[in-house]
């Protein structure tokens, strides 16, 4: 085979991108894997445990990401996109763009002491927005590759000409703002995209208080509070007055499900609620959980006995409604869930520490836009259109083009995983491989 066919593109570092390309690898393909955040990861990286068995998440996706960093047939184009595809396949001409970073990454260590010396602050979008990052920065403790990244909306240096503190600190001389973004052209066989998730905003649902009431959260800012490695080192606090609350409510469905906003369901969100419900009750064992849900679906090996014993183990409490409204109590802060007992008809208000809102997942930024860029048809919620999923469960409607993980629909992650193997495999198929 020719450099050419044995090459493939694989978009989004996420653990189906980072899975897809390891077997893509071991099968004898070159892969550039292309991640438009500094770090490899995705949304595996910010969570604490995985459901059912709540295994420690960075002790499963850390080997895999080290092992695809270490691998000496994948490039990793972290921080950067997809400039343009022309061609068909078997012969892609593809364009990456590598977006200026301002550090030259062959000289940084990742030592950090540039950090330490940045006045400027912006919401840590790794964190959930829960806490502040600096201008200059690494997205986590166990990031791929460990090398800081200039954010150039907020550094003072390249937005006035002030300032400097960075590169008087570093010590290595990685720091250059001059540097511009890099194109890189190659050919390529076939291109998989695994671009993932963003959450929904939900500050649109005003009847949940989201972003006026402070003890309203989403799943995924619990999730980071969760995280030992997190903004509060583990602990549950309230954002109100940082105590530790005594009952929590998880409301299910927040956007989703819902003609107003998104009318699938997310798939994956009976289930961490849950397993948040038993983790938070283990940070905190006085704390009491109710979870609030229009149907709870628990398909997956594992995930009724889950359910069953976070009943039965953690005392979490299932209440099949959807609440009409929460409002803050101005004097404590509590937040009041209203709700009607499905069974009864009864009308009731009940007060909680803090609620956490479980909302809709949606394709990620940027992925209609590649989409287009690709002429792969999405689905009528953004979604990568699989027009064949019973034979061709990876295949887009572009040949040689294909998807896998939640870029094309909701799903968890073993799904993912398997769906990225099975992606690795028909990129194989595809070009003649055994």
């Amino acid at each position: 085979m020719s450099d050419r066919e044995r090459t493939v593109v694989v978009v989004g570092g996420g653990i189906a991108g980072i899975q897809v390309s390891l077997d893509l690898a071991n099968m004898g393909f070159d892969v550039h894997l292309v991640e438009r955040t500094p770090s490899i990861g995705g949304r595996m990286a910010q969570l604490d445990k995985t459901f059912p068995t709540n295994d420690c998440s960075m002790c499963i996706l850390s080997p895999k990401m080290i092992e695809c960093a270490n691998n000496p047939r994948i490039k990793m184009h972290t921080y950067s996109e997809l400039e343009s595809v022309k061609g068909a396949f078997p012969a892609f001409e593809v364009v990456i763009r590598e977006k200026a970073r301002y550090v030259d990454l062959t000289r940084c260590t990742g030592c950090g002491d540039c950090v330490a010396k940045c006045p400027s602050k912006v919401s840590s979008e790794f964190d959930a927005g829960l806490v502040k990052r600096k201008a200059i920065y690494v997205p986590f403790v166990q990031a791929v590759p460990k090398k800081m990244t200039i954010d150039k909306e907020h550094c003072i240096m390249i937005t006035k000409g002030k300032c400097g503190n960075c590169k008087k600190a570093c010590k290595a001389g990685a720091i250059d703002y001059d540097q511009k973004d890099n194109l890189i052209t190659f050919e390529a066989s076939a291109i998989v995209l695994a671009t993932g998730f963003d959450v929904f905003d939900v500050t649109v649902a005003q009847e949940f208080s989201y972003g006026r009431a402070k003890n309203v959260l989403t799943s995924l800012e619990l999730e980071r509070m969760l995280n030992a490695s997190g903004p509060t080192g583990g602990h549950i606090v309230r954002p109100s007055d940082h105590q530790e609350p005594k009952k929590i409510a998880f409301i299910q469905c927040v956007c989703s499900r819902d003609k107003k906003y998104k009318e699938y369901c997310s798939s994956v969100c009976c289930m961490y609620a849950t397993k948040e419900a038993i983790l938070a009750r283990e940070h905190c064992p006085e704390l009491s959980s109710t979870i609030f849900y229009m149907d709870l679906r628990a398909v997956g090996k594992g995930f009724q006995n889950f359910v069953q014993r976070a009943k039965r183990d953690y005392g979490v409490e299932y209440i099949r409604a959807r609440p009409a409204k929460v409002e803050e109590d101005p004097t404590t802060g509590d937040a009041l869930v209203y709700y009607e007992n499905s069974r009864t008809g009864e009308s009731i208000a009940r007060r909680y520490d803090m609620v956490v809102l479980c909302p809709a997942l949606v394709p990620t930024l940027g992925s209609e836009s590649l989409c287009s860029l690709l002429g792969v048809r999405i689905d009528g919620d953004k979604f990568v259109a699989i027009p064949r999923p019973a034979d061709r469960p990876v295949d887009t409607s572009v040949k040689g083009i294909f998807a896998c993980g939640f870029c094309q629909t909701p799903m968890d992650i073993p799904d993912s995983v398997v769906q990225a193997s099975g992606a690795a495999a028909r990129v194989a198929q595809a070009l003649g491989v055994s």
